[in-house]
């Protein structure tokens, strides 16, 4: 007897191991083997050791089960890595605190740093959400301790983030420093600490490059993407001591937000059927309005397969860590600085400038003057010389960013950037300053005199223009015709007949002086809608295709700027889809296949005939125009993009309209004209079925209905008949589901799944074959949510290999 309780206080003296059974709890006083994990009840998440990426080093983390990519949420000793796992110990300590030790030297490395008020009976609980809880007691309700409190990237469904002032937590994400290394990074995500009901994103806890704007109780200002419905179920909860909100996954499964090692907040989900996380949104869009993210030197671009470089005669400060995705440590001169015998380089493009900059003192007139002053200061590291302005800066510069040459985005700038003497090319160095003062003397005087000359020739040139031009038409380019204001008023009859509003300004009616009919869309303001008045001269002033809309001419006098249309009689598709008013008509379904073959048209000669390819980026009813015979034209290139058929994508900032923007574009990646395909399968869901995709409708079960993903199930059930607009119920023949197959090819998640509009065009003309189509992934986590009721009652398969039914009902 005397042997056994020996045995037992010895064995009591030990941590206790958890059995080879599965469980998802720690008791007082027990240990979790280095080769065992906790898997919560319902088998959603699993904790243990884990080693990220190919890094040798591991660490006490929390990670989806059912994932098949290891993805990890939490993390408990992010700053202390474990070098040897089998010498490592992850106890619930005899004061209920969470202690993770190095054995054998006992050295702590990570704590919990909260006990339990009860110790005797207090248990650590894996849950189901995800969420590592430690109680007095495993029925108790009282929480000594939780991993919610101290997130680290990722914000799961059900946590809070913000702050509880009453309870002493401050909830807010961290990012990783790189892909191996979950240590904190530069970037956190934290709400605002006044108390608005908004985040931020920060980078080195300081610098806010992004805000998610305030909550006004249903979105966030900054986030239109939220009235997708993938965000449903937000709540915030604030008081005097408290800050918070929460969110409840509205897609079932397995959905997150993290803040990944770039700074960019994404919103993603996993796809079983795919095997991948789908993302739906990237905050900010573009990477490179992320603090810091290429680092100092670094130069962010949206134009390049990497978005950080170094300029030439930099190098990056880490490469490992670059190659690990994290950029943050920036650039460094491959040559130390020889300070004053230094030399400056000319970056090959234009940027926009960081922050920092100073006026030279003593006002520089010149280029070189301004590159003097910098190169007499050691510690200036570059300078711009911009409208008549020397600017310098001191010190790294951060934030560099390269714009494309049409981007119009003040600030854009040449920058020269100090550099060794030995990196300046021999044609670019300097022989000497004192020669160059000599030839910079004489410059000036020469450009003094050329820019005097010049004044007089432009002055001469206006006056001629306005004594001969007034009211004046004339030919710029093959039928493009440039006309002066007062010829455009005349046209426009002083702007009285109205058609409506368009992109940056409004559209009236108007009549040439050979009688043809015109629509005149004036811009308002002086700079508003700049951009998008190039965009329209640039891209439909060098085209003309029968299915797209022409440009007659333009007028461009300093703020009185006007684009000429032909007139269109029978207004915007979306008139005759969606509204019933009077001079709506109602379009047959041969008229809806006819104006659907007719945009495939012009979108294929944009994406593939011209000598750019040019993506409209804003495809939906309100930019398809009618001409007398209901026949279509692509209208409103305001936000359209040329891209050079040698480069493949193309980031853009622009927005066009929720609700047809294709998931590349949400997420904030760069776009190819497949985000052109993906809207025409947007804009053939609702030729078919005479309503907006989100808009309601009913069905048996009296629920609205998001109609791609009905049609989706509707098609693979066989049944696309009832997709058909009520109006013209009977009118459908075969190529009803030819139309379908193709709108759901089109919005494929993945680009390369989806057709070209070449293909599409073959395939609506019926000289392609046209296979069936998966559901999409998202468009499958849709359904999952919801109902799809056939006649009312019976519920369809999915479009899947899963073999389980969705849901259509919204």
């Amino acid at each position: 007897m005397l042997l056994i309780l020996v045995f037992l206080l010895s064995f009591s003296s030990l941590d206790l191991q958890i059995s080879g059974a599965t469980t998802d709890t720690l008791t007082l006083g027990q240990s979790l083997p280095w080769n065992q994990t906790l898997v919560s009840k319902g088998g959603n998440f699993e904790l243990g050791l884990f080693s990220p990426g190919n890094s040798k080093k591991h660490y006490i983390g929390i990670w989806f089960k059912k994932v098949s990519k290891q993805t990890v949420v939490w993390v408990a000793n992010r700053d202390s890595p474990i070098l040897d796992p089998s010498a490592s110990r992850f106890t619930l300590s005899n004061r209920g605190e969470l202690l993770l030790h190095a054995t054998p030297s006992n050295t702590l490395l990570w704590s919990s740093n909260a006990s339990s008020p009860s110790p005797r009976t207090t248990v650590a609980t894996l849950q189901d959400d995800g969420n590592l809880v430690v109680r007095s007691n495993a029925s108790s309700a009282l929480v000594a301790w939780q991993s919610f409190d101290h997130p680290t990237d990722t914000w799961l469904p059900g946590a809070r983030l913000g702050y509880d002032r009453a309870r002493g937590v401050h909830s807010f994400l961290t990012s990783w420093t790189d892909a191996d290394n979950p240590a904190p990074g530069a970037f956190s995500m934290e709400i605002d600490p006044r108390g608005q009901a908004k985040f931020d994103l920060l980078a080195g806890g300081t610098h806010q490059y992004w805000t998610t704007g305030v909550w006004d109780g249903e979105v966030f200002e900054n986030v239109p993407e939220m009235r997708s419905g993938y965000f449903e179920g937000v709540t915030y909860a604030p008081n005097a001591s408290v800050n918070f909100f929460s969110y409840k996954n509205r897609v079932p499964g397995i959905g997150n937000f993290v803040l990944e090692t770039n700074g960019q907040m994404q919103r993603r989900q996993w796809s079983p059927e795919a095997g991948k996380w789908i993302l739906f949104c990237s905050e900010p869009h573009d990477g490179c309005d992320v603090y810091g993210s290429c680092g100092p030197f670094g130069v962010c671009s949206n134009t390049s397969s990497a978005m950080c470089e170094c300029p030439t005669a930099f190098a990056p400060r880490s490469r490992e860590e670059w190659k690990l995705g994290n950029t943050a440590s920036g650039c460094v001169r491959r040559t130390k600085l020889d300070c004053p015998n230094d030399g400056f380089l000319k970056l090959p493009y234009a940027v926009q400038l960081p922050g920092g900059s100073a006026e030279a003192a003593g006002a520089p007139r010149s280029d070189k003057m301004c590159a003097l002053s910098c190169l007499r200061d050691c510690s200036c590291t570059a300078y711009a010389y911009e409208a008549a302005k020397c600017l310098v800066w001191n010190g790294e510069l951060v934030s560099l960013r390269t714009l494309p040459n049409d981007q119009g985005v003040a600030g854009a700038v040449v920058l020269h950037v100090r550099v060794a003497a030995s990196e300046v090319p021999p044609s670019a160095a300097h022989h000497s300053w004192r020669k160059s003062m000599v030839i910079l003397s004489s410059s000036v005087s020469a450009v003094v005199l050329l820019l005097a000359g010049l004044i007089i020739v432009v002055a001469v040139a206006v006056v001629v223009r306005k004594r001969r031009g007034k009211g004046k038409v004339t030919a710029v380019q093959g039928s493009l015709l440039l006309f002066d204001y007062q010829a455009v008023k005349a046209a426009a009859r002083d702007f009285t007949e109205k058609l409506g509003s368009g992109s940056f300004g409004s559209v009236y009616k108007g009549t040439l002086p050979d009688t043809t009919p015109v629509a005149i869309k004036k811009l308002d303001g002086l700079r508003q809608g700049e951009k998008q008045f190039r965009a329209e001269v640039v891209t439909l002033g060098m085209i003309q295709h029968i299915n797209l809309v022409r440009l007659r001419g333009f007028c461009s006098e300093g703020n009185k700027r006007a684009l000429v249309y032909d007139y269109m009689p029978n207004g915007s598709l979306d008139a005759h889809l969606f509204k019933n008013s009077s001079g709506s008509k109602v379009l047959s379904w041969s008229q809806r296949f006819g104006i659907a073959v007719g945009v495939a048209r012009g979108l294929s000669y944009l994406h593939e005939k011209c000598r750019e390819c040019i993506i409209h980026c804003d495809i939906k009813p309100e930019n398809i125009l009618l001409d007398e015979e209901m026949g279509a034209k692509v209208a409103d290139f305001g936000m359209a993009k040329l891209v050079g058929h040698d480069f493949s994508r193309v980031l853009t900032t622009m927005r066009g309209t929720m609700g047809y923007l294709a998931p590349e574009w949400l997420a904030g990646a760069p776009i190819t004209a497949k985000a052109d395909v993906y809207s025409f399968g947007l804009l053939l869901f609702e030729l078919i079925s005479g309503r907006r995709n989100n808009g309601s409708s009913e069905t048996g079960s009296n629920s609205a209905v998001y109609f791609p993903v009905h049609a989706a199930v509707r098609l693979h059930a066989g049944d696309v008949v009832g997709l058909l607009d009520d109006k013209i119920a009977g009118d459908a023949n075969v190529e009803l589901e030819r139309v379908c197959k193709v709108a759901c090819w089109c919005i494929q998640d993945e680009e390369g799944d989806r057709p070209t509009m070449g293909l599409v065009v073959q395939q609506l003309e019926g000289v392609a074959d046209v296979g069936l189509p998966p559901i999409p992934s998202r468009l499958h986590m849709l359904a999952m949510m919801n109902k799809c009721a056939v006649g009312g009652e019976a519920e369809v398969e999915p479009c899947s290999n899963s073999g389980s039914k969705i849901d259509t009902e919204v």
